[in-house]
């Protein structure tokens, strides 16, 4: 368990404490997007791994426990989860990195995915991290899924935080028209939900199911716990 709480700690340490702060910023001016970008994901993979690792040799330490019951609610989830992620990478966004030109066309930059949530890969993460922490209810999943769920709810915010701080008025003006918090601007009236599914169109959602089927049959040879 030990080394599991050291792997999640670099993890959360090197997301929390350079990316999306300003010593990230002072590290870019010094040496340069590129080489700042190949390290960080270097080193987040190296995280992930060691995460991984030491998640699979942690002792089970029961908690609240399995919940069976709750599968059929936690598949409809990790669904949900997974439409977040798949139309998120497969969409344009200005959000993500080296995109962050198109903040440039305003409200007009909002589209598909991002008239719902502008960080639709960290809400799916989210997602995804809520339901394993809930059915698999050991130490070692508290530790491991906490850590993504934590990190992606935050980063959230920190994206937000870094856009606003480097871009200034072109961030608010496509802020206005967009939210964190999935649906938030279509329930306040600042966008609309009919263009949304229209722009993200039927081949996003496609793949998407797609990959939810892929992961539902392969998790128990690649994962060894089957869904079924």
């Amino acid at each position: 368990m030990i080394a599991l709480l050291l792997a999640c700690a670099f993890f959360l340490l090197i997301h929390f404490g350079v990316s999306g702060t300003r010593l990230r910023d002072a590290l870019v001016a010094r040496f340069g997007e590129g080489p700042y970008r190949g390290v960080f994901s270097l080193a987040s993979l190296v995280g992930l791994l060691w995460m991984i690792r030491a998640y699979s040799h942690a002792p089970v330490i029961e908690l609240w426990g399995k919940l069976p019951r709750l599968r059929p609610v936690a598949f409809t989830v990790v669904f949900v989860g997974v439409l977040l992620v798949v139309v998120g990478l497969a969409s344009a966004n200005p959000t993500s990195v080296g995109m962050e030109g198109r903040l440039a066309r305003g409200a007009e930059g909002v589209r598909g995915i991002t008239r719902i949530t502008r960080h639709p890969f960290l809400w799916g993460v989210s997602l995804w991290a809520l339901v394993h922490i809930t059915v698999n209810g050991d130490l070692a999943s508290l530790v491991l899924f906490g850590s993504l769920l934590l990190l992606a709810l935050a980063g959230t915010t920190v994206i937000d935080a870094k856009l606003r701080r480097r871009l200034g008025e072109r961030w608010q003006a496509f802020a206005a028209s967009t939210s964190n918090v999935p649906f938030a601007a279509i329930a306040a009236g600042r966008n609309r939900l009919g263009p949304a599914l229209r722009e993200i169109g039927l081949v996003r959602g496609a793949i998407a199911i797609a990959v939810y089927v892929l992961i539902f049959a392969l998790h128990g040879r690649v994962i060894g716990v089957p869904l079924t």
